[in-house]
């Protein structure tokens, strides 16, 4: 089952394992200088708002109505992340692993390749939480993604258009699914109650002139590991699965199709740096990562297929110089708080 709860896809599987909950959020963010650079991550700006596509099916296109599932707006000037967390089993001393499938227009966001309602290991097509807690963008290198940011669908600059050459789909597709209960039983037990509390004790605290139809585009280079299944692709039930549509709009007729106004503009790359705000980085150890897609390295950023144009969709893509950076390690999130010593 699949709910909208405070504009995060909650995934449940309870016929699986009562903790088999994924939340997935679609974040706001910058979008960083699309050029030469390999960036560092960008803050979180939070979370884009999503509503039911049912409760506007007059409003939005009949293939959305089709699809069902849920739509945000977004504008040009910004970028999107997704976020992937579930619920920590204290007694297990892990989350409850699932395997994530994302695709911008039906094309793999991970190997470039069209969408299939199966996993594949051969390349790997998907991702597992927790070890992966994020995506920003299409795996086109090892350890580099280029953003996802939004352009309209039909102008040529989407993923798939670049790839299938057809403005067909736009949005993303998304499928879940959890671990095999007995795989997860076994492969993380239960520990005694002693030990549990004694890790408990010191844990850390969190405290219409405008297109419509938006597709993701290829931006900026960004320095992200995209890592490789640390389980058995047979440790998945895939007789258990959650699929959804996610349609994007453009923020300029958000108003137009729900009433409500889109969130405001995101600051530029620039404003944000020179406001002395920071950057991140993040790293893993002992994780093995993927090598990235030949399919998607050779998409072509949206700067760059604008200079062939003779187009400017990027009137804002100034290149920055980065001082302030954060180092995030493993198991910290973006936004988590970290309980230092005393």
């Amino acid at each position: 089952m699949i709910e909208l709860k405070n504009d995060s896809l909650v995934f449940s599987f309870d016929q699986v394992h009562p903790q088999a909950r994924l939340s997935l959020d679609l974040m706001r963010t910058l979008r960083i200088p699309d050029d030469d650079t390999t960036h560092l991550l960008p803050p979180g700006l939070g979370r884009f708002p999503l509503r039911h596509v049912d409760d506007f099916a007059t409003s939005v296109p009949d293939q959305w109505v089709a699809h069902g599932g849920v739509m945000f707006p977004m504008y040009q000037s910004e970028a999107m992340w997704l976020s992937f967390d579930s619920d920590y089993l204290d007694r297990r001393d892990t989350s409850y692993p699932f395997a994530i499938k994302i695709s911008s227009g039906k094309i793999n966001a991970i190997t470039g390749d069209t969408w299939t309602d199966h996993l594949t290991g051969d390349p790997q097509d998907y991702m597992v939480s927790p070890t992966q807690p994020w995506l920003d963008g299409f795996c086109v290198e090892k350890d580099v993604i280029r953003q996802f940011v939004a352009m309209p669908l039909g102008s040529g600059y989407t993923a798939e258009e670049q790839i299938s050459g057809a403005a067909e789909h736009g949005g993303l597709q998304i499928l879940v699914h959890p671990m095999k209960r007995a795989v997860f039983e076994r492969r993380f037990p239960e520990r005694d109650e002693q030990q549990v509390f004694y890790e408990m004790s010191s844990e850390m605290c969190f405290a219409e002139a405008e297109p419509m139809e938006i597709g993701l585009a290829p931006g900026g280079r960004m320095r992200q590991e995209i890592y490789e299944d640390p389980f058995d692709i047979n440790d998945w039930d895939t007789a258990q699965a959650s699929r959804c549509f996610v349609h994007i709009a453009n923020s300029l007729v958000w108003r137009s199709i729900t009433g409500d106004d889109p969130p405001t503009t995101p600051p530029t790359s620039r404003e944000y740096t020179e406001a002395g705000f920071p950057w991140f980085d993040y790293y893993s150890d002992g994780e093995t990562r993927l090598e990235g897609s030949r399919t998607l390295r050779k998409l072509k950023s949206v700067a760059t297929l604008g200079q062939e144009k003779s187009d400017i969709p990027l009137p804002e893509n100034d290149s920055i110089d980065v001082e302030h950076v954060v180092t995030i390690r493993e198991g910290i999130g973006r936004d988590q708080v970290r309980e230092g010593s005393f």
